[in-house]
């Protein structure tokens, strides 16, 4: 994935954040941002449990596998 991509999906999970605030439901959001139902209830648990900051990317998945060479 590039980083204008990363920034993409960064960008629309702070945006559904926004409307967790706001008080939408899950149908909503997923329409509204045209993502499916199923990232925006994984997105409104973790916005549950740690606010806007826990949806922020904590970093690759995984290490780079390749070496210097």
């Amino acid at each position: 994935m590039t980083a204008g991509e990363r920034d993409r999906r960064e960008q629309v999970r702070m945006a559904a954040a926004e409307r967790f605030a706001r008080g939408e439901s899950v149908g909503q959001v997923a329409a509204g941002l045209r993502v499916s139902q199923r990232s925006v209830q994984r997105w409104h648990r973790v916005w549950q449990a740690g606010g806007a900051q826990a949806l922020c990317p904590a970093g690759p998945a995984s290490r780079c596998r390749l070496d210097e060479e």
